[in-house]
């Protein structure tokens, strides 16, 4: 049969017809793998932070330090605020962000939808109140703003979001009062010289935006009336005691018992974040804000309450159960390597093995049966002569059928383990023709 040589062939230099095919597509295919559904973390990204006096670019900056001691640089980027973060990690705004902070304001169908990008929250990482100051005596009512001058907070910025929700309350908008166009340290400033009447600021109580007006004479931190009622149709908002010289014991911060609106502030990325690098980030924010504060106790944060962003699958795992055993037990890039390695190069080259294995003990099978199955037809053909009775054309149908077997054989590339079986079946054809030779009288 003529498929004998070609297998033949195939079978006697199957190192380099077969196994190093076989080989060479493994490695393809791992590269593809690797490249298409398991690709390597980035080395480098992106926190959009907030202002640049604010308590996140103090996180950020602890992030980036967190960060680089994994081998991963973290650039941080400072920002107006929420809304300008949010814009950067859709990629609508230069630079684009992998990560940001974000404070609350409990409308996730505005700020949690987008065409182009999911938004994904990592946790909320803290409790920030909302700080009003003011040089005027005895206001502890929204109301009490008109037609003062009145700082709200950058364009933009969650400060602004939160105080104009609260203002609404009030049925207070811009016009009531006069807007000032500062924020920050320089709000802080103008508020310490007299020149602005009150000022809104959302923040943990270690900005120094905070400090420096909880520690400066003739600001008064307000607290407002009807807490209970702004909460209960702002549900975003809690209201928390900040307990008397609970800041600063020694300098009496804050001088009695204050009750304060707070929000939450959480840690927003793009769906599409490396999971590892979700994983990471929420491990960082565990230990950046897993202490106790002003509001909570310690292990408190991060969260997954109230979120109002929906919450990361890989941050999720990582608060419940920690990070994955080989995050753990090795560096993470050598972990990123070795899980890649475990759930691509081992089962592909396992099946690669398993394959340069079975082709050629195929072919080999074919051949030792092609061998078997013309020891086979020489039985039959020598069976046959052996009767009493046989007619000249059945001798002559065999002396063609052993002419055609002998040619066959003498035209496979036989290996050379089958050597001694082919040369005993050449032996054994010219002594089953000669038993025929025999008959037919020659």
């Amino acid at each position: 049969m003529g498929y004998d040589v070609p297998v033949a062939r195939l079978y006697r230099f199957h190192w380099v017809l077969i196994k190093l095919p076989i080989a060479l597509a493994a490695l393809a295919l791992m590269v593809w793998l690797w490249r298409s559904y398991m690709p390597m973390p980035p080395s480098e990204i992106t926190i959009s932070s907030g202002l640049e006096e604010g308590v996140y670019h103090a996180y950020a900056q602890q992030y980036a330090a967190k960060f680089a001691s994994h081998g991963i640089t973290a650039r941080v980027v400072t920002s107006k605020g929420a809304e300008e973060n949010l814009e950067r990690l859709r990629h609508q705004a230069q630079p684009h962000a992998d990560l940001a902070f974000v404070q609350g304001k409990g409308e996730s169908a505005v700020y949690g939808r987008s065409d182009e990008v999911r938004l994904e929250s990592l946790g909320n990482i803290d409790i920030e109140p909302i700080w009003i100051f003011t040089r005027q005596s005895g206001i502890d009512s929204l109301a009490q703003l008109q037609g003062l001058r009145v700082s709200l907070g950058p364009q933009g910025s969650g400060v602004r979001r939160s105080t104009l929700s609260l203002l609404e309350q009030s049925s207070l908008t811009t016009k009531d009062f006069v807007e000032v166009p500062l924020s920050g340290l320089a709000a802080a400033e103008a508020l310490r010289r007299g020149t602005i009447d009150v000022m809104f600021w959302v923040s943990g109580h270690q900005s120094p935006v905070v400090r420096s007006l909880l520690e400066a004479p003739g600001v008064n931190l307000v607290q407002l009336r009807y807490t209970a009622a702004i909460t209960e149709r702002l549900r975003h908002l809690q209201a928390r005691l900040l307990p008397q010289d609970a800041i600063d014991p020694i300098k009496q911060i804050p001088p009695r018992d204050t009750l304060l609106l707070t929000t939450s502030a959480g840690l927003v990325t793009r769906s599409d974040l490396n999971p590892a690098l979700q994983r990471l980030t929420a491990q960082i924010a565990r230990d950046i804000h897993g202490g106790g504060g002003l509001f909570h106790r310690m292990g408190a944060f991060p969260s997954l309450r109230r979120l109002d962003y929906p919450a990361s699958e890989q941050a999720r795992y990582t608060l419940i159960h920690g990070l994955p055993w080989l995050e753990t037990a090795l560096p993470f890039w050598w972990a990123q390597v070795a899980q890649r390695v475990l759930l691509i190069c081992l089962p592909v080259a396992l099946l690669a093995l398993w394959l340069a294995t079975l082709l050629p003990a195929y072919l080999r099978w074919l051949l030792e049966s092609r061998v078997a199955r013309w020891y086979g037809e020489l039985k039959y053909i020598e069976n046959d002569l052996n009767k009493e009775v046989l007619s000249g054309l059945d001798k002559a149908r065999y002396a063609y059928r052993l002419d055609e077997m002998e040619k066959q054989v003498a035209a496979t590339n036989i290996p050379d383990y089958l050597m001694p079986r082919w040369y005993q079946l050449r032996v054994h054809i010219n002594f089953v023709r000669s038993q025929l030779d025999r008959q037919l009288g020659r």
